[in-house]
């Protein structure tokens, strides 16, 4: 299936495909950096809770059995933060770092405290493992501590830089990692976002956006009803 961009502002045909599963966090930021540049994209499922990640197909791709993946003709990059840098050179477009040196480096600090010290210590496959050596009220409580203090971080890194958005009154890279990473918290791990009151505030504005709405994990084919 082909997605384009909610204002559907695609100027060229790349042959971009996205392997996605509609529940990853890290397959939704990409979701969104697409739509912001305005690309089109087909789009390629890996059930991840059917084990699909483990085809020889897709460890092809990517040995490690992570989605997402993004296929740019004979390009392959997985891993998101890698996948949204390549689009940034690739495709300029609707660029999702500043031109200010500090700002820029910012967005990549806030998308490198996401990628590396939250997601990663709340996946699935580790929450499991904690709930089968534990039990599952130890398992919520490692995952509700590992995303607290990554936006006690991320608050007190972005607070007086930001505007509606992260870093002032556009849309970057740190508000393509933040949305998802937020609306992940809200939903599993019940986070209370009072005591986040800037990340609380990019989020708002980032539900308004249509390229985020059209990112939403139930708006994508492999979602289930």
């Amino acid at each position: 299936m082909e997605h384009k961009s909610q204002r559907d502002l695609a100027t060229s045909s790349p042959n971009l495909v996205l392997y996605s599963y509609w529940q990853s966090s890290c397959a939704w930021r990409v979701r969104f950096a697409l739509n912001l540049k305005g690309l089109s994209y087909e789009y390629k499922a890996v059930n991840l809770a059917k084990g699909e990640q483990f085809s020889p197909e897709f460890e092809r791709l990517n040995p490690l059995h992570f989605v997402p993946v993004l296929v740019d003709g004979d390009v392959v990059v997985s891993d998101s933060y890698a996948i949204l840098l390549y689009l940034e050179e690739k495709y300029p477009q609707k660029a999702l770092l500043p031109d200010d040196p500090q700002r820029r480096a910012l967005n990549l600090q806030a998308a490198s405290i996401i990628s590396s010290s939250i997601q990663p210590l709340h996946m699935l496959s580790m929450l499991k493992y904690f709930e089968e050596k534990m039990g599952p009220d130890e398992a919520l409580l490692w995952g509700q501590s590992c995303v607290e203090k990554g936006f006690l971080a991320l608050e007190r890194l972005l607070k007086d830089f930001a505007g509606r958005y992260a870093t002032g009154e556009a849309v970057f890279m740190a508000d393509v990692f933040l949305a998802p990473q937020i609306a992940v918290a809200l939903m599993r791990f019940k986070i209370d976002m009072s005591k986040f009151p800037t990340l609380g505030r990019i989020y708002e504005s980032c539900k308004g956006l249509p390229e985020f709405v059209g990112s939403l994990p139930q708006s994508q084919p492999d979602a289930e009803q």
